[in-house]
């Protein structure tokens, strides 16, 4: 008789690549120690593929909790009590041997139903500042894993049960970083501009306008990648075409991770998987946080690595073409610069995060490696 194999593991996720990269990562460190592993997520997961069949995704109700008025609070928490029963369902249908979140609203559901069925249960998160989600349910959760360190360094109960991962990322970033960093020549300088679904708007407003503020041999070396808008593509074409300035623009990139390990500097936000990806692989970069989000975690993020010596942070008040004009100068003028911030961007990448987030999660849930 056919020994059934190991219980699957089950992770939540918000539907957006932040939250579900660090998921497809751990995914595929379980699959190679021979465990399944489910998603529980929104409606948004079907924009990014990768790590999970269909058949292993499962939609769970969730709202995000966006206005402080009592009708949007109780219509919030309507749909997170539907989530939260339909989890408890599927809990019952798989019988996961843990559950792990990853942040976002619809980590709460499959989370907390895990804590109310006595299921172990962990909860990573990606940022230097605890997420709302992720503060709600850590007192609730058996363990804790964080990408950055001190992210509990006043609540020594959260701290006992905190465990340093690093942010798990994708094969093709472990893939990008095995390329090493050359110094920009007086002949080249490659340039990637990103921004995200919530901040390509403004790169596409000030990056250009900044080009066009360098000397003409500091443009004639230039070779940009530009994520745009698909409102605001043919603009910034236009802009650099009329700079003569080589640039390549789209909306998505799907090789990313290869075009930053090829960039001599990046300008992004600081999202949670840019910046992980950008320490795994080693480059430098120029950070814009995102200067909107509640906890302000995206400063906290690039603050991270400006003080490890691998970017320059500059919040968006400061972020005008002259500035940034002013700081592409610098750097290119200095490519020796340029080479140590990689290294100290390198420094604080963790490409093993998946393997350590897989191996708490083994150990929550009571399993051996080797399975």
């Amino acid at each position: 008789m056919q020994r059934p194999g190991p219980a699957p593991m089950l992770v939540a996720a918000g539907g957006t690549g932040g939250h579900l990269f660090p998921a497809e990562a751990l995914a595929a460190a379980l699959a190679q120690r021979g465990i399944s592993v489910h998603l529980a997520t929104d409606h948004r997961a079907t924009r990014f593929g990768g790590a999970f069949s269909e058949p292993a995704i499962h939609v769970v109700a969730s709202a995000t909790l966006r206005r402080r008025n009592p009708i949007a609070a109780a219509r919030t928490a309507a749909i997170l009590g539907v989530g939260f029963f339909q989890a408890r369902a599927l809990l019952g249908r798989l019988r996961p041997a843990a559950v792990i979140g990853f942040g976002g609203y619809p980590t709460i559901p499959p989370v907390l139903a895990a804590a109310w069925s006595g299921v172990p249960s962990v909860i990573h998160d990606a940022n230097a500042v605890i997420g709302r989600a992720n503060r709600f349910l850590a007192p609730r959760v058996t363990a804790i894993a964080t990408s950055f360190p001190d992210v509990f360094n006043r609540e020594s109960d959260l701290a006992a049960k905190a465990t340093l991962t690093g942010n798990p990322v994708r094969s093709m970033v472990i893939a990008a970083a095995a390329t090493s960093y050359q110094a920009p020549t007086d002949t080249t300088l490659r340039l990637v501009i990103f921004g995200g679904s919530q901040g390509a708007r403004i790169m596409a407003d000030i990056v250009p306008a900044a080009i066009a503020r360098l000397d003409t041999a500091l443009r004639a070396r230039l070779a940009i990648i530009q994520q745009a808008r698909e409102e605001d593509i043919a603009r910034v074409r236009a802009a650099y075409a009329n700079l003569y300035v080589a640039a390549e623009i789209a909306p998505f990139f799907a090789d990313l991770p290869a075009r930053i390990a090829a960039s001599h500097l990046v300008v992004s936000r600081s999202g949670a998987s840019t910046v992980a990806e950008l320490a795994a692989i080693g480059r430098p970069a120029i950070l814009v946080p995102l200067p909107h989000a509640l906890d302000q975690d995206q400063a906290a993020n690039a603050g991270v690595i400006e003080r490890a010596g691998g970017a320059v942070r500059l919040f968006q008040d400061a972020f005008t073409p002259q500035r940034l004009a002013c700081e592409i100068a610098a750097l290119a003028a200095a490519p020796q610069r340029l080479a140590a911030m990689a290294a100290a961007a390198q420094s604080v990448g963790r490409l093993d995060a998946a393997d350590r987030l897989a191996d708490l999660v083994l150990q929550v849930a009571g399993k051996r490696a080797n399975q």
